[in-house]
C-alpha cells in the first residue's frame, strides 16, 4: 500500500499537521481505485495543504494562491482523459479563490476538489481565514472575528453543484468512501475536509472537530433531495459530515465536445525558437 506516497523528500508539515491524515487517504485511495500514476494530476496553489501534491508520485502543477481551478479546468479541457484533482486549504480555496469555487461548480467541469478546512491560514502564520468561527482570535483580529464564516457547502450546493461532501480525516474510513465516490463522479465533485492545524488553532482542535461533527445516516439522509441537504449544510456545532447532494448532469468537457475519445488539440501553433529568442536578446528571463 502507499505506493503513491514520495519517501525521497523532506515534509514540511508540522508534527501532529492534520494534513498527514488527508495525505495518507488521498494515497490509499487512488491505489485502491487503480487508477494509474501517468493518468492523473494534482493542480494545487499556495499554502500547507497546496502542499500536499509534493508528498505524491504523481504528475502536479503548483501555481499561484487561489488559482488552482482555473489550471485545473485548462488541464482537463486539453486532456479530458486525465484525472485532475485541485487541492489546497480553505484560504486558498475560498478566499483567494473563491470566485475560481463559483465558477467550477457552475461550470460542472469533471475534476475533484479537496479543500483541507483548519478554519485559519496556516502558512502565513495563524489570521482568520474565510472559515474562521466567529470571535476567533489570533494575531491579526485581536479582539475576534467578526465576519460570518463562510459555508462552502451552502455555498456549492447553490450553484447546484453536481457532488458536494464533507468529511473529517480523523474519521478515515468515512472519508475515504466520500473520496472514492468523488473520484468515480462524473462532474464537479466537492470534498470540504475538516483537519485541525495544531499551531496556529487551538480552538477547532482534534477534540472539537470530534465532538461538534456527526456523520449523516445514509438511510434517512437522501443525497438527491436539495432541500434536505441545504437544510443539513446550514447546521453548524455540530457540522454533519457525509455527501449532501449528488445528481448527474452535463458536464463542461460534454459542453464544449471535449468529451469524445478522440480529440484534437484545443490549440497548436508551431514556433521558429530562433525567432522568438531574438525578442529576448537583451533581457534577464528569470
Amino acid at each position: 500500500m502507499k505506493a503513491f506516497m514520495r519517501h525521497d523528500i523532506d515534509n514540511a508539515w508540522c508534527p501532529g499537521c492534520g494534513n498527514f491524515g488527508i495525505l495518507n487517504i488521498l494515497s490509499e485511495v487512488l491505489e485502491e481505485l487503480d487508477i494509474k500514476k501517468q493518468n492523473v494530476v494534482f493542480v494545487s496553489g499556495i499554502g500547507q495543504a497546496a502542499k500536499t501534491p509534493h508528498y505524491l508520485d504523481v504528475n502536479m502543477f503548483n501555481g499561484l494562491h487561489g488559482r488552482a481551478l482555473p489550471v485545473a479546468t485548462g488541464i482537463k479541457m486539453a486532456n479530458p482523459e486525465l484525472v485532475v484533482v485541485a487541492e489546497g486549504g480553505d484560504g486558498d480555496m475560498y478566499g483567494e479563490g473563491g470566485n475560481h469555487f463559483l465558477n467550477a461548480a457552475r461550470r460542472n467541469v469533471n475534476i475533484v476538489h479537496i479543500v483541507h478546512n483548519n478554519m485559519v491560514y496556516g502558512l502565513t502564520k495563524g489570521q482568520a481565514s474565510p472559515t474562521s468561527q466567529k470571535e476567533f482570535k489570533t494575531g491579526v483580529q485581536v479582539e475576534g472575528v467578526s465576519n460570518e464564516p463562510f459555508n462552502p457547502i451552502l455555498t456549492a450546493l447553490s450553484l447546484n453543484a453536481s457532488f458536494v461532501a464533507r468529511a473529517y480525516m480523523k474519521n478515515k474510513d468515512h472519508t475515504k468512501s466520500i473520496l472514492k465516490e468523488a473520484f468515480l463522479h462524473k462532474g464537479y465533485a466537492l470534498v470540504d475536509i475538516f483537519q485541525p492545524c495544531v499551531v496556529f488553532n487551538p480552538v477547532n482542535t482534534y477534540e472539537w472537530f470530534s465532538q461538534n461533527s456527526y456523520i449523516l445516516d445514509e438511510k434517512e439522509h437522501d443525497r438527491t433531495d436539495m432541500l434536505s441537504a441545504v437544510k443539513k449544510a446550514m447546521e453548524i456545532e455540530p457540522f454533519a459530515l457525509g455527501i449532501f447532494y449528488q445528481q448527474t448532469k452535463k458536464t463542461f468537457e460534454e459542453y464544449l465536445g471535449r468529451d469524445k475519445g478522440s480529440f484534437a488539440p484545443l490549440y497548436t501553433k508551431k514556433h521558429d525558437m530562433k525567432e522568438l529568442k531574438k525578442h529576448f536578446d537583451g533581457y534577464t528571463i528569470y
